[in-house]
């Protein structure tokens, strides 16, 4: 045995990217690939995709969004909450809030 811990001749399997199983794809910005000029903040199919379940936003390295479109997002996501189209937390999230105090 060599000092590695393994038998003489067998070598380590290298991984590719040598991060881990696989290589990630490189995320493309949505709103580039539709041409998306500005987002729109009464468009809840598309702002929904960009909350968590918790009710939090996504950030940039998560959903692939470019920086422009990001600054954009995040103002229309804070507008469709301020006009109570998007709520700031989710049901279940107030429900277990509710019965932790009583």
């Amino acid at each position: 045995m060599t000092t590695q811990g393994r038998p003489p001749g067998r070598r380590p399997v290298k991984k590719e990217g040598g991060r881990g199983k696989y290589t990630p794809r490189r995320k493309v910005c949505s709103f580039c690939v539709d041409k998306v000029a500005a987002v729109d903040y009464k468009d809840m199919g598309r702002l929904r995709r960009y909350i968590s379940d918790r009710g939090k936003m996504e950030p940039r390295r998560k959903t692939g969004t470019c920086a422009h479109h990001q600054r954009s997002l995040t103002t229309a996501i804070k507008r469709a909450r301020h006009l109570a189209l998007l709520p700031y937390t989710t049901e279940h999230i107030r429900e277990s809030g509710l019965r932790l105090r009583d």
